[in-house]
């Protein structure tokens, strides 16, 4: 069964299932600047070590975004390195991390005004033994793929998402509105920032897939499923992606970051990476 949710602690979301045998974890990530964009904002991360992803989708004008992005990034895969504890449930972890890079990036951006009101989501996962943990800000997304099947982990904090789950707009209107690019939460806009947690247990053959709204607007569920199962490895998935929103006319950035978890255990050895 694919992870499900519940409200806890006001809105972050969690739905405990456990089992304690370690998989091993195949990673593939890719990045493009898509059909109009004239430099990328997203960014990806991950340690292989602590079992941490992230993908984050910037914004700002200049450069801003991209040092958003790259930030929050950053900071998440450090700070969550060093909050490692055997009494520090990986839900916290998860969350203290995603609170400290928030507060990185809104501090980065009072120092200059050219970077003042730059901002970011931010989807990410870690792994302990077999239960995913996956957090989020903002539009960029988590799936998860068991049996042939995708399904969508994360809500979207954003105007539109926000309004059909309310009733006050339907799917449709929702694609077609004007609004649909306005994001409610973002990392490092305020102070603060509220991420939402999930969490889920994983078999063999399960996958997980982090991307940004560049490819989440052209690819539903469906074909998503298809276009991952249909590629004979992880980095051949991450491009077909990317092509597919391409095909469509990519408006902006896509990054597509993808786990498959496997019988085993990983060697230390290559254990992380990162784009900017």
């Amino acid at each position: 069964m694919p992870p499900e949710a519940a409200e806890i602690a006001g809105r972050r979301k969690v739905s405990a299932m456990e089992k304690e045998t370690a998989l091993r974890l195949d990673v593939a990530a890719l990045t493009d600047i898509g059909c109009k964009r004239t430099n990328n904002e997203d960014s990806f991360g991950y340690d292989l070590e602590s079992r941490l992803f992230v993908v984050c989708d910037g914004m700002g004008g200049r450069a801003a975004g991209e040092t958003a992005s790259a930030t929050a990034v950053r900071e998440l895969v450090e700070h969550f390195s060093e909050e490692e504890s055997p009494s520090l449930p990986r839900e916290e972890r998860l969350y203290r991390s995603i609170l400290h890079a928030n507060q990185q990036v809104y501090r980065m951006a009072q120092t200059s005004e050219d970077l003042r009101g730059m901002g970011t989501t931010l989807v990410s996962a870690c792994v302990d033994a077999r239960r995913m943990v996956v957090g989020n800000v903002g539009d960029s997304r988590a799936y998860f793929l068991r049996g042939g099947v995708c399904v969508q982990i994360t809500d979207d904090h954003s105007f539109v998402a926000e309004q059909v789950r309310l009733g006050s707009m339907n799917a449709e209107e929702a694609g077609a509105s004007p609004y649909s690019s306005v994001i409610t939460r973002a990392v490092g806009t305020a102070e603060t920032v509220e991420p939402d947690i999930f969490t889920g247990n994983l078999e063999p053959d399960d996958i997980l897939l982090l991307t940004t709204d560049g490819l989440t607007r052209y690819a539903d569920t469906t074909a998503i499923a298809r276009l991952i199962l249909g590629s004979g490895n992880l980095t051949s998935a991450c491009q077909a992606l990317i092509d597919e929103a391409k095909r469509h006319g990519a408006v902006d950035n896509v990054t597509c970051l993808l786990v498959q978890f496997l019988e085993g255990v990983n060697r230390a050895a290559d254990s992380d990476g990162a784009a900017t």
